[in-house]
């Protein structure tokens, strides 16, 4: 969820078989008119293939309410129509694919309407689970920035194509926030710390690592989208065909420095990342690694202490639990999020008085107690959000 920080910081195999004929995203906001235009988004059936176009360019496609509950509204009718082969995720413009979630509405919603803001996250959630359910092919064509909620469109489909201008990332934590939409549980299982480098710095990532580390499938030329698109409409295999003309993309530069990222952020402490960061630097390293190392710890400092402090013990219990706990604890942690004070000070400095200098509350690490910690953790009773099992979801 990062629109905000999109714009400071931006530039498998097939589904889990069964008929998911029962698939469902119950929107709890419906009783609310959701924001956002129609024409924000477009969902058609085309040939074989169910398409949903993102297509808010001045946004760089940012995910507005009304764009999430139109995709949760189509989902079940793509499951059940026989003739769907398979769902593909576009955008209408190069910039981007997604910018993320719409932070400003939820924070105007999170100032007045808390149980609103809460409800829009809860289906958030709900829709990443429907999406890693399904049982059909889904194929994003992703070209520029995918973050936060653009991600969590995309990365639970079969298939991730990634143009020459891709750029991941999830930087949650300079707005007061957490790597969210079942990103821990992605995070957790990357090789040598990486996934913990990358939830916590929210550093920017091409295609070649995104592609080394399993975020994309296939490395395509964005020229070749539209052909992909008549391709699927026409039901052709989509695994021979994007295998057709896909390319290796080389080394990645975050995969070059994978044994550096290893031994820096594998401790279970914040603080104890930053100091083996800084110990680096008195070792003698060559000019290029001591300045990335510097950028790094830069990085970490305009963070958010609290958020760096729940982003890292999330990931760490992330290692022991499947997408759906994730995706719970995510709802938990999102709620404490709106009733805190870092995510409406990161929104306010990044995107509305863009002054780029939030007043964290704690504003050091070493203020970020246990207890508090804890707390951010302790589960919300009734509240908690309860996803259905995956045999559920899939019922017929």
């Amino acid at each position: 969820m990062t629109e905000s920080t999109a714009k400071a910081d931006a530039p498998a195999a097939d589904a889990a078989g069964g008929t998911a004929s029962s698939l469902a995203v119950s929107p709890t906001t419906a009783a609310a008119p959701a924001s956002g235009r129609a024409g924000d988004i477009h969902i058609e059936t085309r040939g074989a293939a169910g398409l949903i176009t993102f297509d808010r360019p001045r946004a760089l496609n940012a995910v507005t309410t009304a764009m999430r509950a139109a995709i949760a509204e189509a989902i079940p009718r793509f499951a059940r129509d026989p003739m769907i082969y398979c769902l593909i995720l576009q955008s209408a413009t190069p910039r981007a694919f997604s910018a993320g979630g719409d932070v400003r509405e939820l924070t105007s919603w999170g100032r007045d309407d808390r149980d609103r803001a809460r409800a829009a996250f809860a289906d958030e959630y709900r829709l990443n689970w429907a999406l890693d359910c399904l049982a059909r092919p889904i194929i994003s064509l992703i070209d520029g920035a995918v973050m936060g909620s653009g991600v969590g469109l995309t990365l639970y489909g079969t298939h991730r194509v990634a143009g020459e201008g891709y750029a991941f990332a999830m930087p949650e934590t300079a707005i007061g926030l957490f790597p969210d939409v079942g990103l821990a549980h992605v995070f957790a299982r990357m090789p040598d710390e990486i996934g913990t480098f990358l939830g916590l710095t929210g550093r920017t990532i091409g295609r070649a690592d995104a592609y080394h580390l399993g975020l994309v499938t296939h490395c395509i030329a964005a020229a070749e989208f539209p052909g992909i698109v008549t391709a699927l409409v026409d039901a052709q295999p989509v695994d021979a065909l994007l295998d057709r003309v896909h390319h290796d993309p080389g080394p990645g530069e975050v995969i070059a420095r994978r044994e550096l990222i290893r031994r820096c952020f594998s401790p279970s402490s914040v603080l104890e990342i930053i100091g083996r960061l800084e110990t680096l630097l008195l070792t003698g390293l060559e000019s290029a690694a001591a300045d990335w190392v510097r950028d790094v710890l830069a990085d970490l400092r305009r963070r958010s202490p609290t958020s760096l402090a729940i982003t890292l013990r999330h990931l760490r219990e992330a290692r022991s639990r499947d997408l759906r706990e994730v995706l719970e604890i995510d709802y938990r942690l999102a709620c404490r999020c709106l009733d805190g004070h870092d995510f409406y000070e990161g929104v306010r400095a990044a995107l509305i008085d863009k002054d780029g200098h939030p007043a964290w509350q704690p504003a050091r690490l070493e203020d970020v107690t246990p207890d508090l910690v804890d707390g951010i953790f302790a589960p919300l009773g009734q509240d908690q959000l309860k996803l259905p099992t995956r045999a559920e979801m899939q019922r017929v």
